[in-house]
């Protein structure tokens, strides 16, 4: 039986534990154990006796000017697990805030000018993608949700590149075989979403003012991001 790990990275612990069960369904599992790593250092668990480890989103940034000594260590941890999967450890998913913490750590570059806010977006699955156990079987191309402030124009020196769009280049990539980075969310459910919004109504993803229209516009969408944590658990099992 396969083993997963949801590694958790949001201070908001009704985001966080709605971002656990939308992974739990997406990924098609019965267990999916979690660990918070705000106020868990990743070394209280044996995570490396995972199969596999899906990192959820968060509302750092990895470009913040200022970081706590926590967000530092947290950084540190994920990069841990980037390492690890890269070294043929637990294979790893990184979503949204993550993809940001590995392209740092592989020399790349993050910055603010390719942000997407709360919607729905398609991307398009490259060349490469259309060859990837993951992506491949959603190629051409697949509608995602998008939230973040923050992303790359290009990938990292050894990722390659799976998926993109024209407003935001580097929408997911892989780094060897057991390490994928999304800069979208692939694990909500439209629902899901929708209540997210809830949790961060001014955080700058999307106008407050415009609360009930984003979430009617989410509501109405139809995301395939899901199709991609069914075949990591399988991938990993």
């Amino acid at each position: 039986m396969v083993s997963l790990l949801y590694v958790c990275v949001r201070p908001e612990q009704g985001a966080a534990t709605a971002e656990h069960l939308s992974f739990r369904r997406g990924l098609g599992v019965d267990t999916l154990d979690r660990h918070d790593l705000i106020g868990h250092p990743l070394d209280e668990i044996d995570w490396r006796a995972y199969d596999g480890i899906v990192v959820g989103g968060s509302p750092f940034n990895v470009g913040d000017e200022e970081k706590s000594p926590e967000q530092l260590r947290v950084e540190a941890d994920l990069e841990e697990i980037a390492r690890a999967a890269i070294d043929g450890g637990p294979a790893a998913m990184f979503t949204c805030y993550g993809i940001g913490v590995v392209t740092r750590m592989l020399g790349g570059t993050v910055g603010t000018a390719t942000p997407e806010f709360t919607r729905e977006t398609s991307i398009r699955i490259t060349a490469a993608g259309a060859h990837d156990p993951l992506f491949g079987p959603s190629a051409p191309q697949m509608d995602v949700l998008t939230a973040h402030k923050e992303g790359s124009s290009e990938p990292p020196a050894g990722a390659v590149l799976l998926a993109t769009n024209d407003d935001c280049p580097v929408q997911a990539y892989r780094v060897g075989d057991r390490l994928y980075a999304t800069q979208f969310h692939p694990e909500p459910t439209p629902q899901d979403f929708a209540h997210r919004m809830d949790f961060y109504r001014s955080t700058g993803y999307f106008d407050p003012e415009e609360f009930d229209r984003v979430e009617a516009e989410i509501l109405a969408t139809a995301p395939t991001g899901t199709d991609l944590l069914r075949r990591f658990a399988a991938l990993v099992g």
